[in-house]
Order: structure tokens, then C-alpha cells, then sequence
């Protein structure tokens, strides 16, 4: 009978060309978690990645579409665990903090997050584009979703069943964690911190990230969940710019009607006109948009509970 007082824990490693790193991360999860399924799915790597990890002892899968988000959705999909631990294959990150990270879960958080900035994350990281890009996320989101999570981009996660399950994964590429945590902020999902000593890659491990590419697809997703989730402040500063700019234009023509009698620049008060119209419009759609993203929040929140009670229903047929 299986003990439901233990629950299933599965390592998800996503890779593309890790073998100088793979095997000793590998063995290293399955020391500090001996019950746990260790999964890696190669993603196109041309460096034997995926024979190193198979014997090490992960069981090894594939994934042929480039980009990390794709391969942490199939992950999502095609695996099943109370527990989820997401870490890169870089071993970047201690193995040692993860026992913690699942009793997190298992005492009912749905996400915990392995935080480097507030270790030694700036001092270990030799890349200062990259610590001066995770201070200006972190800052965006910060003012723009009210958060408090402190290491917005961070690889290393544990999460709950009923997140992986709900979590409509969309990018393709390393913007994920930075979608992953605007979703959980927006959504209310129960979140804890644990910090984790970063340290950085060893000799002969070449990080895949591109500072300027993948920064700005990064920027582009916070932009794209902004006015998804914040709607409404969204719309309603461009609204206030569209207004504004609009006034400003009307309002010398006005003061020279007042004074002369006539409209000296017709075309111009229609083009100001139009552009104000286009402020109200915009305010009107951030209201829709708002009472939707609400009501998107709700249906969220019902359909997690729904997915818990199916889980623990599961867990109870299985131990009868």
C-alpha cells in the first residue's frame, strides 16, 4: 500500500548542452532527495547531455522544441507528483536547499521560490548586465504588481500539483520565470522564500542566456502581462497621456477663438478632438478589461480548488 504521508517528489531538470554540469547535479538531487523521480529532458543538445544523465540515474526525455518555456510545458504536462522541484542543469544551485523546499509544499505553499539575490547572488554572478537586469525587473514588477517576491527570475522552485496543473504556461524561452511569478502574485498564490547560495558556472559551462535578446523578451512579457492582469492602470495612464495630449493641443485654438472670432486651425482641433475621444475609449476598455481580469481571477481560484479536492480524492482512492 503506498504511504500517503509521503508525497511523490519529482526533480524536472530542462537542458540543452549541460555535460560538463549534468551528471554532478543529478547525482547531487538524488542524494539530498532519495525517494524522488529525477527528470531531464534534453532540448536539442549536441554534447551527450542526455547519455550523462541517463547514467547518472535520471530518467531522460525529449523535447524538441527549442526554448526553455517549451520544455518546462511539456514537463508540466507530461508528469504527475505532489511535488515539483524545477532546477536548471548548470549547477548553479545547491541541491542541499531542496528538502526544505518540498516541506514547504507539503505543509500547503504552492510555490517556494529559491531566492539568490538576497545571498550571493551579485557577488558569485560575473555577468553585471545580468545583476543590473534582475534589480530592474525586480523593481517593475515590484511597483507594477505590488509584490514582494524578491528573486523574480530565479530557476529554482518547488511547486504544488494544483499550481503545475493550472499554470498556463506561454513562453518559449527563459521569460518564463518572470511569467510564472506574475502569475503567481496576480493569482494569490500562497508563496515562500527560501534563500539559496548561488554560485556561478563552473569552468567549460556556457550559459545559454543572451543578456540583450532574452532581457528584452523579459521586458516584453512584463509589458504583455501588464496590461493582461493590471488592466486598468494600464489603460487608464494611456488615457490620461492621450487626454492630455489633446488639451494641449485645443487649448491654444480655443484661446484664439475666444479672442478673434474664428477657428484659425480646423484641422488641427479635429486631430485634437479625435485624440481625446481615443482617451475616453481607452479608460472605457481598462474598466472592461479590469471587471474581466477579475472575474478571471475567481474562475482561477474555482478551478484550483476544484483540482485540489480531485487530487486529494485520488490520494484517498489509492491508499483505500
Amino acid at each position: 500500500m503506498p504511504d500517503s504521508s509521503r508525497p511523490s517528489v519529482a526533480v524536472l531538470i530542462p537542458c540543452y548542452n549541460e555535460a560538463p554540469t549534468i551528471g554532478k547535479v543529478v547525482a547531487d538531487f538524488r542524494r539530498e532527495l532519495p525517494g524522488a523521480a529525477v527528470y531531464v529532458y534534453d532540448n536539442n543538445s549536441d554534447d551527450g547531455t542526455a547519455g550523462i544523465a541517463r547514467e547518472a540515474g535520471a530518467i531522460v526525455r525529449s523535447e524538441p522544441r527549442q526554448g526553455k518555456g517549451n520544455v518546462v510545458r511539456a514537463m508540466f504536462q507530461d508528469i504527475d507528483a505532489d511535488v515539483y522541484l524545477m532546477v536548471d542543469g548548470d549547477d548553479t544551485y545547491p541541491a542541499e536547499a531542496s528538502p526544505e523546499m518540498v516541506r514547504k509544499i507539503a505543509e500547503g505553499y504552492d510555490m517556494v521560490v529559491g531566492d539568490r539575490l538576497s545571498s550571493t547572488y551579485f557577488q558569485e554572478n560575473k555577468r553585471p548586465f545580468h545583476n543590473s537586469g534582475n534589480r530592474l525587473v525586480r523593481w517593475t514588477i515590484s511597483r507594477m504588481f505590488h509584490s514582494r517576491i524578491r528573486d523574480i527570475m530565479t530557476g529554482y522552485r518547488a511547486m504544488s500539483f494544483t499550481f503545475v496543473k493550472t499554470y498556463p504556461a506561454i513562453s518559449g524561452g527563459f521569460e518564463l520565470e518572470t511569467e510564472m511569478t506574475i502569475h503567481a502574485v496576480d493569482k494569490h498564490v500562497k508563496v515562500y522564500e527560501i534563500p539559496v547560495q548561488f554560485r556561478d558556472r563552473p569552468d567549460g559551462s556556457v550559459s545559454k542566456l543572451s543578456t540583450f535578446a532574452d532581457g528584452f523578451k523579459v521586458l516584453a512579457t512584463i509589458w504583455r502581462m501588464v496590461y493582461e492582469y493590471r488592466p486598468m492602470p494600464f489603460f487608464t495612464t494611456l488615457a490620461v497621456i492621450l487626454v492630455c495630449l489633446g488639451v494641449g493641443l485645443m487649448t491654444p485654438i480655443f484661446l484664439a477663438y475666444w479672442s478673434t472670432g474664428t477657428v484659425r486651425q480646423l484641422p488641427t482641433l479635429i486631430g485634437a478632438g479625435f485624440i481625446i475621444l481615443c482617451g475616453v475609449l481607452s479608460f472605457i476598455t481598462g474598466i472592461v478589461l479590469d471587471i474581466l481580469a477579475e472575474q478571471g481571477r475567481k474562475s482561477y481560484t474555482l478551478h484550483c480548488n476544484e483540482f485540489a479536492y480531485l487530487h486529494r480524492a485520488h490520494h484517498a482512492d489509492e491508499t483505500a
